[in-house]
């Protein structure tokens, strides 16, 4: 019986449950998600390039239809003349205003809610609401799959909602078609999942990029958004790339500009960082109050034993009945019949004035006053429409809002100091950023976001500061229910973070040492070699170790059982016949490693070598098992 004997069957490892558990584990290691190699990384520029020309065009489509649809109906029917910033428009002004009815006001909003409530429940439940929260969701829970028909529409449902009045934002709509294409390019061209959530996060720039013409921060806003306190950093350059490509697209339809006109400079005054303080801390008091009425009314929504499909339609209504009043009320007070004053729709026109004012805007406390009612009257408006479902942004109501209460505060600041180096403009775009900085957990891509809808960075030390002091404030409260705290958290790494550990952790801190173990040497007889490992229960590797004491070979156990059901065969036989080429791993080996080379020979441990080549221990699969569970459960 000399010679090597064959290799163990298949049908040896099957049978083992830990071997098993490492099986598993291996394929799972096989498909992990790793950053992003250089050579794939082409081809996922390539394909975010296309992600970002496809959400250009559909978000170029979706502003026109929203703009079209507001002139048509909400503009024509009622008599509604809706207050724009600077650069927002693209159908120009109306030669001549129609005629108010306050009356069909009442009840228009409402009417686009319905119709979007019912399509949405019809073909893709989850076009319902402001729209980052499902594509956050699917990033960290569904693998970056969203549905085909969720870009087509939400863009239907969100131009019925916003053309009809609804208080929400363009941004939040795009953000979801956007990362809908991004799936969609993933799933046809057949990526890995990794690669089809990184699409999906460029998407979701490209879509804000689009209509809000921010490239830079709705990059940065893409890979931030999706952890309150991390960064998905493999995206951050397809972001930008697919940002800039949907950016050039959107602007060679509707050209360049900011959002928003400002003074020509915000001079940096040391002196005011206290009231940049202060503002933080008002602004965060009014973000907490937002998030809390939002909260109350999609409670209240969900409670209210009605088909989900009228929900929004019911909050179109009395959306209708809060701004239509107010609308009556304070336009011709002003000058203004007709008038809005940014209640309905996106609202930017409201935080244009605040920043740059107008010929018609009350000075002085009146001023003031009138800010701050707009900012609680577009709170409530825009909870009645996001909050019962209605399929509209929540960022661009969070900047607007933002906006009108730091405009608030800085008129109300140069009357009680008398300071002329005081700009009410500066703190409104101040607010803008803080207010959704604080309450997204976006810090830097809020901040960069309002220097791009500026046009200026001149704002930039005020904003940093601010924005630290949101964060902080506002650390226990986050506008989306899906985002999650770091990359631990989040389904979407948890095999990353595996893999990570697995490497991270060296042979020898978890191998078995300092129990007795049997070793050969190579003209040990059989019957010698059965004794002594039958002597050994928890041993199931035997080195065969030269005269140096260096292992030259094994002996596994299941050729002694073999030799054990045959004893008539062993007589002649010696260790150097019954065993295998060496198979073994350094102390300073990584667990990967050792797993790796288990699994390659089919073992159930393995011998771990020293600095000199000799013994030291054994490392046990069940041990890497051990730490590989620990592991997922701490990441559950």
């Amino acid at each position: 019986m000399h010679g090597r004997p064959p290799e163990m069957a298949p049908e040896t490892t099957r049978e083992r449950p830990a071997m098993r558990r490492l099986l598993a584990l291996k394929r799972l290691l096989g498909a992990t998600p790793r950053p992003i190699e250089f050579q794939i990384l082409g081809r996922v520029l390539l394909h975010a390039a296309l992600v970002g020309a496809a959400a250009g065009l559909l978000g170029s489509l979706f502003f026109a239809g929203v703009e079209a649809v507001q002139r048509i109906g909400l503009e024509s029917l009622t008599g509604y003349v809706p207050l724009r910033a600077a650069g927002e428009g693209i159908l120009g002004e109306r030669s001549r205003p129609a005629v108010f009815r306050p009356w069909l006001l009442l009840f228009f909003p409402a009417a686009g809610a319905l119709l979007a409530g019912a399509i949405s429940t019809w073909l893709a439940p989850e076009t319902l609401g402001g729209g980052s929260d499902a594509i956050i969701d699917a990033f960290h829970q569904h693998r970056g799959l969203v549905r085909k028909r969720v870009s087509v529409t939400k863009a239907v449902v969100s131009i019925l909602t916003l053309g009809s009045g609804g208080s929400g934002g363009r941004e939040g709509p795009t953000m979801q078609m956007g990362g809908a294409i991004g799936s969609l390019v993933g799933q046809v061209l057949r990526v890995t999942d990794r690669e089809r959530r990184i699409l999906l996060v460029a998407g979701t720039a490209a879509g804000m990029a689009a209509v809000f013409r921010t490239p830079l921060g709705a990059a940065l806003l893409a890979v931030e958004i999706l952890h309150r306190d991390d960064f998905e950093t493999d995206a951050l350059i397809p972001a930008v790339l697919a940002s800039v490509v949907s950016y050039s697209t959107f602007i060679a339809f509707f050209g360049e500009r900011t959002l928003f006109a400002h003074a020509q400079t915000y001079p940096f005054v040391p002196e005011h960082l206290p009231l940049y303080a202060i503002l933080a801390v008002v602004v965060s008091i009014v973000a907490s109050a937002f998030l809390a009425s939002m909260r109350s009314v999609q409670k209240i929504t969900a409670g209210l034993r009605v088909p989900g499909w009228c929900k929004p339609g019911l909050g179109g209504l009395a959306l209708g009945l809060v701004a239509t009043p107010v609308i009556v009320l304070i336009g011709p007070r002003l000058g203004q019949p007709g008038q809005g004053l940014g209640i309905l729709g996106g609202g930017y026109g409201a935080a244009q004035l605040a920043i740059a004012g107008a010929e018609w805007f009350p000075l002085g406390w009146r001023g003031a006053e009138l800010l701050a009612l707009l900012g609680v009257v577009k709170i409530v408006a825009t909870c009645f429409t996001v909050g019962t479902g209605g399929s509209a942004g929540d960022f661009g109501p969070s900047l607007v809002i933002g906006g009108l209460f730091g405009g608030a505060f800085g008129r109300a600041a140069q009357l009680l100091l008398h300071d002329p180096r005081i700009d009410p403009g500066a703190f409104a775009l101040v607010g803008m950023g803080t207010f959704y900085g604080g309450l997204a957990h976006v810090p830097i891509a809020s901040l960069v976001m309002t220097c791009e809808l500026a046009g200026s960075y001149d704002l930039l030390v005020p904003l940093m500061f601010a924005e630290g002091i949101a964060f902080v404030a506002l650390r226990n409260r986050s506008l989306y229910h899906a985002q999650v705290a770091t990359k631990r958290e989040s389904p979407a790494h948890r095999d990353e973070l595996i893999f990570d550990v697995l490497t991270g952790v060296r042979v020898g801190d978890v191998l078995v040492r300092d129990r007795p173990y049997a070793t050969f040497t190579m003209r040990t007889p059989a019957h010698e070699v059965i004794e002594k490992a039958a002597a050994v229960a928890w041993q199931d590797v035997f080195p065969v170790v030269g005269d140096d004491g260096k292992v030259v070979g094994l002996v596994l156990s299941d050729v002694l059982r073999m030799m054990a059901a045959n004893p008539d065969g062993s007589s002649l036989t010696i260790a150097h016949d019954l065993m295998v080429p060496p198979v073994s791993v350094n102390d300073t080996d990584s667990l990967q490693r050792a797993l790796e080379v288990i699994l390659e020979h089919g073992l159930r441990e393995i011998v771990v070598l020293g600095p000199d080549g000799r013994i030291v221990g054994f490392l046990d699969e069940a041990e890497i098992t051990r730490v590989y569970h620990s592991t997922t459960a701490r990441t559950k």
